[in-house]
């Protein structure tokens, strides 16, 4: 059988970049690699066809569910997850200083109401601290930089919820400083948050405490995106699943050995101090493969994102695992 060929897309994370430069070959595909600045740029050509693999956001993914039915199919690669009690920010004279204080507030939303780094901190919230996004104004939109508004997905929110799209000539980040929001979510920081302005501070100061105990009492690492496959790809070459997903488990084993040979050396080829000694550290918390792929090692936290997609009115429906990922890779 000749190569299969491919237009494959992801952003440049240590975890691919073996794929990327030709040391992990995904088997029986000529893979062409693309990448971009900024995912949403990735995503938005995933969806309109421009890839025939390609890293998506879970609520993109989810987003693109029609009847039940989406054109792509999954496989259990996870590229990016983030803990995300980082995510919220706050205008320190807002009167927020604990997360029920959230309730009946105004606050911004990088990109989607309730996107990747969204959906995840709502539902802790919700779950955790009484939170209720429906008693609160949110306003969509862009940083510290401006942004086309998200328009090849569905922009789903309940109608319970008032959304609306930033004003043109506005900056979230700016707004965030200014007090015109009094909290935002998002997945990057706000320039505001960088210089250290005195105005805004994190809903969680200490974050890596409060996220290190989350994933102590809960076992989750949150996810933010998968791997997809086109399905009318997949139909015709039902073995590129296993082989698309042996290539990113490879490529990401490669990123693992790469830096457990450079504590050998100190990781001198970083310039961070006691670089080493935060590996160990991680291993310690999340275990030796502190980034799992695989079914296995994912069910809960997959679970917890299809919950939470439905509970914030995002999808019609609880989906299931299996409504999404390839049959053929459940088992791993």
């Amino acid at each position: 059988m000749r190569d299969s060929k491919l237009d494959v897309a992801f952003w440049d994370y240590d975890r691919t970049r073996a794929l990327a430069t030709g040391k992990v070959r995904i088997a029986g595909v000529e893979a062409t690699f693309h990448s971009a600045p900024i995912v949403t740029i990735i995503f938005e050509g995933m969806v309109q066809g421009t890839f025939d693999v390609s890293e998506l956001g879970m609520t993109y993914f989810l987003r693109t569910f029609k009847n039940g039915v989406s054109p792509f199919v999954a496989i259990p690669v996870f590229p990016n997850r983030s803990f995300r009690h980082s995510a919220v920010y706050i205008n320190k004279a807002s009167g927020i200083t604990k997360p029920e204080d959230l309730n009946g507030k105004k606050i911004g939303e990088l990109a989607l109401y309730s996107h990747d780094a969204g959906v995840i901190p709502k539902g802790i919230l919700m779950d955790e601290y009484g939170f209720k996004p429906e008693t609160c104004e949110w306003t969509i939109g862009g940083l510290d930089w401006p942004m086309k508004p998200i328009d090849f997905v569905p922009n789903t929110h309940p109608a319970n919820v008032k959304v609306s799209n930033i004003a043109q000539g506005k900056e979230l980040g700016a707004m965030l400083e200014a007090g015109e929001i009094d909290a935002l979510i998002s997945a990057d920081n706000p320039k505001c948050i960088l210089v250290r302005s005195p105005h805004v501070g994190r809903l969680f100061e200490d974050y890596p405490a409060v996220e290190r105990e989350y994933y102590q009492r809960t076992g989750i690492f949150p996810i933010m995106h998968t791997v997809v496959i086109r399905r009318d790809v997949l139909k015709q070459t039902p073995e590129l699943a296993k082989a698309i997903y042996q290539g990113f488990c490879e490529a990401k084993q490669a990123a693992v050995e790469a830096y457990e040979h450079s504590k050998i050396f100190n990781n001198m080829d970083t310039m961070f101090p006691w670089f080493s000694h935060l590996i160990d550290q991680n291993k310690s918390l999340l275990g030796s493969d502190w980034w799992p792929y695989g079914m296995g090692a994912n069910r809960a936290a997959i679970d917890l994102i299809l919950r939470y997609h439905h509970e914030q009115g995002i999808t019609d429906r609880l989906y299931t695992i299996e409504d999404l990922f390839v049959a053929d890779l459940l088992n791993t």
